[in-house]
């Protein structure tokens, strides 16, 4: 039963007693975790809930509340935002189910990250953040079901080395789509295997630079999607031979305005819509040199796009 409910939206874990249940409904949280010893009290609040235990909670793979981590960002010399982003974590182990911790104002980007990634998730939230998550929740209710392979333009050959992780952690933050392979993969004009000659420990251990060579090794030409004007903007590409489904999660918070973005493709001009904000219109949409632009007014934390492909 857990995996039945972790398997569709993100799922709320609450840790405190029944006597929370009308605020819960007042907010749209209707199914939850609760702790096992205290499922029996739950029961008759109307509310779906299915218990689990210290240890089933503990089992699972732990992610970071997402963000800014602004103390990196003031020490690092670019002054570069250091955004803390579960994503690649998501795609290096897909069949894992995971638990977020999660300090107030965290909870609506959570779920929205890991709804987009297609995570099994549960979030433990703060009494203070039951109406953004309850909102979040509700607009992921309410999009259209697109049950999309993910878009890759590398590989990344996950053998465990230590430094395989930090790699795929700086790809996912240059918004460089990759995917992971046991062997390199000849579908991928990249395969990227730490210790190799091509890729050696000494350039992996400066992950920046390291990620720095593989965006011009492919060349922006050939990135299936390019973002511009915001560096906290990180997006991942779903899609078919008939359409893509484009996930924007913004991790600064607040509003981005004025975001242009470049894929590569033909596409017909689709929909557009933002959690806070609802449907946003695609400006300067334009198809031309085998590529598709357009720009969006404004998003909040997180934002779809769905389009369909030119014959």
């Amino acid at each position: 039963m857990l995996a039945l409910l972790l398997a569709a939206l993100p799922v709320i874990f609450w840790n405190q007693g029944p006597e929370t249940a009308v605020a819960l409904k007042q907010n749209g949280i209707e199914q939850m975790l609760v702790p096992a010893e205290r499922l029996q009290a739950w029961k008759s609040t109307g509310l779906v809930v299915r218990g689990i235990t210290t240890a089933e909670w503990s089992a699972l793979e732990e992610a970071l509340a997402p963000g800014v981590d602004r103390q990196v960002q003031v020490a690092s010399a670019t002054r570069s935002p250091y955004l803390i982003a579960n994503g690649w974590r998501f795609i290096r182990n897909r069949s894992a189910k995971y638990r977020y911790t999660l300090p107030a104002g965290k909870s609506a980007l959570a779920a929205a990250e890991s709804y987009a990634y297609g995570a099994d998730a549960a979030l433990q939230i703060e009494t203070a953040d039951l109406e953004p998550a309850g909102k979040m929740l509700a607009f992921l209710r309410g999009l259209p079901v697109a049950d999309l392979p993910g878009v890759s333009d590398l590989a990344v050959v996950d053998d465990q080395h230590p430094l395989v992780g930090e790699v795929m952690n700086l790809l996912a933050r240059r918004n460089l789509l990759f995917a992971t392979a046991t062997a390199p993969d000849p579908r991928y004009p990249i395969n990227i295997r730490i210790g190799s000659k091509e890729y050696p420990e000494d350039e992996a251990a400066n992950p920046s630079e390291f990620a720095l060579k593989i965006r011009r090794q492919l060349t922006d030409e050939r990135r299936s999607v390019r973002l511009y004007g915001s560096e906290t903007v990180l997006c991942r590409l779903t899609g078919d031979d008939t359409r893509i489904r484009l996930h924007l999660l913004n991790y600064r918070g607040g509003k981005v305005d004025g975001l242009r973005i470049r894929l590569r493709g033909a596409f017909r001009k689709g929909q557009a819509c933002s959690d806070q904000i609802g449907e946003i219109p695609l400006e300067n949409f334009a198809v031309s040199n085998g590529a598709t632009e357009f720009s969006i007014p404004v998003m909040n934390l997180y934002a779809v796009i769905d389009l369909q492909r030119e014959k």
